[in-house]
């Protein structure tokens, strides 16, 4: 059965990504993308959904680590008998998909059990295996549709009950190296490599990209490894960035809020920019631009919020029947349903993100200054409409605060864009209807009973997207208004000192059931309060929440105070832009 979620580590290739648990089983593999349907699916219901594990068949006690600044994972395990160590990559490159397992005996010796269940299309496909020659070797293939997948290794695993399973023991000194190679159906497989030069190599590369990183932020080895994470989930050929590698991980264990994260949300991709910039990467955030330039070309009124891994626009929402989810928490959701909404926070996010581009890599780039004016002038014709908000809520549109401002903040990036880098644009007309929302979101959006913004108009509700207007601009983030902002999220969306997105008993998501505090907006109140000045409180908050990380430095969508418990998909790449940007801003305003 699946572990709890803290108990996994991510191991990528760029293109797609797996979850490795601490006991040596692989349940979660999309292939060969993010979005493609998964072959390994326990993590969604049972072994029997696929898994894939190698772990000592005697008690054992196991300890992890990333291999220097790289995604190569070295998992440990002793045994009264002994110890060996599991290291799991997902190598790059050579137009195909691999998961690399080498296991190394490192003190007398340890009695392994190798199991692989393998289940195309989310579970729902017992695939034909058999057992062939490629180039000499004796391989066991799987085929089912369109999927290829192929186990290597010098102790093939034996068919039974529709799995194949081996035990064998390992001593010292002694190495044995397995993979599972992705290839499309048809292909008649070839050329498979050796393994040793494909590890050394994707630790290299790993450790020349984080040698990049700046230096002088805190945590700063917790730092790195968020940006190693959000790195693994940017495809390398589309530059798509996902917002996590897994679907319907729960909000509240048990519940129906369970989403599909393995998508491109606009706003998500342009604040994971903003934080690699911030930490001394500029080529990530150009191969980005290239995606969004591809993605949303066409009429800017055909706008979403999100799209695929390579700019695909339909993203239907289906729920597969078949899998019982993490720890009975059902519906299983794939495709996203959100991506029809309006939400007009995005292109605020998406103008502020593309401005740092042009600002950091010293390119104006002409085609992305002409998409921006185009989608500039299709938000005037439409920002005074309600929206779904950023917390894409399913209940009635509403005009949200924090859409109103990142409006605000899209027109003043393009006034900015005219006045200070020299681009073309009606300044003018900009600069006007900017002033005018400003004056909007001051009178109609704050509560000056409370002394605080309000979550949306018609509300004296606050929600933690709130903290976030300190970073737009629209008001100082020592401003009295934003201190009695910061004040009221504290007395009502703390629950054990961790920020709630919003009250769910207030209706406005129109979604049942509860969740847990939401990492990134913990992150935000630590931002917020090191720019109002609260320094011991900020620093204080930052650790807390960096004791939060698993043992391999991870962190999921939320976390269940009461439990003790990571809960919603894992790992997700708003929690780890936030603490980047929280560290960013405690360096800045220590």
């Amino acid at each position: 059965m699946a572990l709890p979620i803290e108990h996994y580590a991510l191991i990528g290739d760029r293109r797609t990504a797996a979850l490795v648990g601490r006991n040596g089983s692989i349940d979660w593999l999309c292939l060969p993308r993010f979005d493609s349907p998964a072959c390994l699916a326990g993590l969604l219901g049972t072994d029997e959904h696929g898994h894939w594990q190698l772990v000592p068949e005697e008690p054992y006690e196991v300890t992890r680590r990333y291999l220097g600044a790289s995604a190569v994972l070295e998992t440990t395990f002793t045994t009264e008998s002994g110890s060996a160590t599991l290291t799991d990559l997902m190598p790059r490159g050579d137009g195909r998909a691999d998961v690399v397992r080498r296991l190394a005996g490192v003190r007398g010796t340890v009695r392994f059990r190798h199991e692989l269940r393998i289940r195309m299309d989310y579970g729902a496909a017992t695939p034909w295996v058999r057992r062939q020659v490629v180039d000499g070797e004796e391989v066991i293939t799987a085929v089912a549709g369109p999927d290829q997948l192929l186990l290597r290794g010098p102790r093939l695993p034996v068919a039974t009950d529709h799995r194949h399973s081996d035990s064998f023991t390992l001593a010292e000194g002694e190495e044995q190296t397995y993979s599972l190679t992705w290839l499309p159906s048809h292909v008649q497989p070839s050329s498979l490599g050796d393994h040793d030069d494909r590890i050394a190599r994707t630790i290299a590369e790993d450790e020349e990209w984080a040698a990049v990183c700046r230096t002088d932020l805190p945590h700063g080895d917790v730092v790195l490894r968020s940006l190693l994470t959000l790195r693994l989930m940017t495809h390398e050929a589309t530059g798509g960035i996902v917002a996590a590698p897994t679907t319907s991980l729960p909000e509240e264990l048990g519940g129906s809020r369970n989403w599909d994260y393995r998508y491109c949300w606009l706003r998500d991709a342009a604040l994971t920019l903003e934080s690699l910039i911030d930490a001394g990467y500029v080529e990530e955030a150009e191969l980005w631009r290239g995606w969004l330039l591809r993605a949303v070309a066409g009429d800017p009124a055909d706008l979403q919020i999100m799209y695929g891994v390579d700019g695909a626009r339909r993203l239907p929402e289906a729920e597969l029947d078949h899998l019982p989810g993490y720890e009975g928490s059902r519906p299983v959701r794939v495709g996203n349903g959100a991506v029809r909404q309006q939400q007009h926070d995005v292109l605020g996010e998406v103008m502020t993100a593309l401005a740092r581009v042009r600002r950091a890599a010293g390119d104006p780039d002409d085609n992305a200054w002409a998409l921006q004016r185009a989608l500039v002038e299709e938000l005037l014709t439409h920002w005074e409409e309600p929206d779904r908000g950023l917390w894409e809520v399913r209940g009635e549109p509403r005009h949200f605060v924090h859409s109103k401002a990142m409006v605000w903040a899209a027109l003043d990036s393009a006034v900015r864009a005219v006045e200070e880098d020299g681009l073309e644009g009606p300044v003018e007309r900009w600069r006007e209807v900017r002033d005018r929302v400003r004056e909007e979101v001051l009178d109609k959006g704050f509560d000056p009973v409370r002394n605080s913004f309000r979550q949306h108009y018609d509300t004296d509700e606050v929600d933690a997207a709130l903290l976030a207007l300190s970073t737009t601009g629209i008001v100082a983030p020592d401003d009295p208004r934003m201190l009695g902002t910061i004040a009221a999220v504290e007395e009502d969306l703390l629950r054990d000192g961790l920020v709630l997105r919003y009250r769910t008993e207030a209706g406005v998501d129109g979604v049942d059931g509860e969740e847990n505090p939401f990492l990134a907006c913990s992150f935000w109140l630590v931002t917020a309060l090191a720019g109002a000045g609260r320094h011991e409180d900020a620093e204080a908050l930052f650790e807390r929440l960096i004791g939060l990380v698993n043992d391999v430095g991870l962190l999921s969508e939320e976390y269940d105070v009461d439990a003790g418990r990571m809960t919603g998909n894992f790992p997700q790449a708003f929690s780890h832009l936030a603490l980047v940007q929280a560290a960013v801003r405690l360096a800045e305003t220590r």
